[in-house]
């Protein structure tokens, strides 16, 4: 993977980790439409650069993430955060499959995108506009829905943000609860891709091409990231999900298209 390589794939992680259209797809489709072969670091990349992007969320919220005496919200994120840890270590090696899978972000793609379209209708009766009104239970249930992240092109940020709307949240609060459980799920994935990478070849973690890249990824997906964060929630707030189901639809129909023609790899 080139230097050139290295800085598109950071910029389009740090673009889509957090907003509704999925950093996974976005990062399989450009993967594929630069060649970029599919070789153990390139898998390792695109979990770990995910570490940059949420280091955003930390620095951005530094004040509530650093309030010690928010107690109840740190073990909410560990409630929340049970679900997902629990599926990825049964289902590691199954997910790991999909995630060489164009086909199944186009499809996911869609099907978000149509859900998208409605979900500012569905869920009206938003009374929940503090963290310290989600409950416990309802972090879990949050968590579930995040789960749903794991099929390539869902969205962890669409899955975890409709879930907090289900549950009551207010689309801003959904929003930024959704921005804090990415920091222990992310690390959590990310710290386990890089101990098992380690495990299995230490070799590829000791190249200094590759730390390089790893480097320089989580810079860049950490400055995009932070300035994505700010345009959503603005943006959110005032127009709720449309114009990202409109482009899940789009983006899921030409790359379906892409897919059919042979331009992209099924």
């Amino acid at each position: 993977m080139s230097i050139f390589q290295t800085i598109i794939l950071s910029v389009v992680e740090g673009i889509t980790e957090f907003l509704p259209i999925s950093s996974t797809g976005h990062m399989i489709i450009t993967s594929s439409l630069m060649g970029i072969e599919k070789d153990a670091f390139t898998k390792l990349f695109e979990i770990a650069v995910q570490l940059g992007a949420i280091l955003s969320v930390v620095v951005l919220y530094w004040k509530k993430f650093f309030d010690f005496s928010r107690g109840q919200f740190y073990l909410k994120l560990i409630v929340a955060v049970i679900p997902a840890l629990l599926l990825g270590a049964l289902f590691s090696e199954k997910i790991d499959n999909l995630l060489e899978s164009p086909t199944v972000v186009a499809i996911a793609f869609v099907a978000g995108g149509v859900i998208l379209l409605f979900v500012d209708n569905i869920f009206k009766a938003s009374t929940i506009d503090t963290d310290k009104d989600i409950s416990f239970g309802k972090g879990f249930i949050i968590g579930i829905w995040q789960c749903l992240a794991m099929i390539p092109g869902v969205s962890r940020s669409a899955a975890s943000i409709i879930g907090g709307m289900q549950q009551k949240l207010t689309r801003r609060l959904a929003a930024e609860f959704s921005f804090f459980l990415a920091v222990p799920t992310m690390a959590a994935a990310t710290g386990y891709k890089l101990l098992k990478a380690y495990k299995a070849t230490p070799e590829m973690l000791k190249d200094k091409h590759n730390l390089i890249a790893l480097g320089l990824g989580n810079v860049i997906a950490f400055i995009v990231a932070m300035i994505a964060i700010k345009f959503f929630i603005t943006y959110l707030q005032k127009h709720g999900f449309k114009l990202f189901g409109w482009y899940r639809i789009i983006a899921g129909i030409v790359l379906l298209i892409l897919i059919y023609t042979g331009k992209i790899a099924q």
